[in-house]
């Protein structure tokens, strides 16, 4: 008996062992490496850097995967777990990844991507910013005030006297040109003036066309202090940005969902223009940017705390 006791010891210690060590494995929360990717443009790398800071703030451990391409390469990622969440756009998850109808409705367009996105892809829409980088179009001041166009029934009104300007997609896809009249009559431009995206704000201000294609966060915008025209008809559908994370890291990480939540807010239309400006006008690093704009902001405790 004394050795049959001897020999259960051991082993009952041995499970007593292996059943404390799974059960700290199904327990990692907060110390499991959170992967945060973003597109391959400037206002994403922005507000990826501003994912991944106010997570390390947090106390996680973050991976970045910035500027992995575009929407269907970012959401192969989140699907495949490459990466954990991702900065998406509303009316992209709607038109782009759901391939829905357009509908102009914030609040509607938001409910369908979430409701979409967790039955087919169990994946979770945190709550989105005000900031809208919907398609819109531009005019500085001067113009604006001269042909007294404040709207894009102004502009459709007029067009046969206008230049406008902007990259050579927006000419024939069914959301630019060809969108614009059948929303607001068959009207006809002047001209179409076909540029690098990157170039469309110069031309503007140089005098080189009359109105210019715009999204609603450019940095130019604020930069140049343009008129973004009324989109009366409400034929461009909207695009709030809002973290984008697959459910099991939600579960194994549910705080994730409040430091997020709690950055939503202060994302707005101006508070974007002004920071891709910073990196598009200024060439600062977009990780600078989003670092400084999170310590003015009061969301970068361990920063505020070691820079006093």
């Amino acid at each position: 008996m004394r050795i049959w006791r001897r020999w259960l010891s051991p082993v009952a210690l041995f499970i007593c062992a292996a059943f404390v060590t799974v059960a700290c494995a199904g327990n990692t929360g907060g110390n499991d490496v959170i992967r945060v990717g973003s597109k391959d443009f400037t206002e994403q790398l922005i507000l990826g850097e501003m994912y991944a800071l106010v997570l390390e703030d947090a106390g996680y451990q973050v991976e970045r995967k910035l500027n992995l391409g575009g929407t269907p390469v970012a959401q192969a990622a989140l699907e495949s777990g490459e990466i954990d969440l991702y900065p998406e756009y509303t009316g992209t998850g709607l038109l782009t990844v759901l391939k829905a109808e357009v509908d102009s409705d914030p609040a509607a367009v938001y409910e369908t991507v979430s409701t979409q996105y967790k039955e087919q892809f169990n994946l979770v829409w945190l709550e989105p910013s005000p900031m809208n980088n919907t398609q819109a179009l531009a005019m500085t001041q001067k113009r604006s005030s001269e042909l007294g166009i404040t709207t894009i029934s102004d502009f459709a009104a007029q067009a046969s006297d206008l230049t406008l300007i902007g990259p050579p997609e927006f000419e024939v896809r069914e959301d630019g040109l060809p969108g614009l009249q059948a929303a607001y009559g068959d009207f006809q431009l002047n001209s179409y003036k076909a540029v690098d995206a990157g170039l469309r704000y110069r031309g503007l201000v140089d005098g080189e066309a009359d109105v210019a294609v715009a999204f609603g966060t450019d940095g130019e915008i604020s930069a140049f202090d343009l008129v973004v025209l009324a989109d009366d008809q409400q034929l461009f559908p909207p695009y709030q940005v809002a973290p984008v994370v697959r459910q099991e890291t939600l579960d194994a990480n549910p705080e994730v969902q409040d430091i997020l939540n709690g950055l939503a807010p202060l994302i707005t239309d101006a508070v974007m223009q002004s920071l891709n400006y910073q990196v598009t006008g200024e060439a600062q690093e977009p990780e600078v940017v989003a670092q400084q704009f999170l310590q003015e902001s009061g969301l970068l405790e361990a920063a505020a705390n070691d820079s006093e």
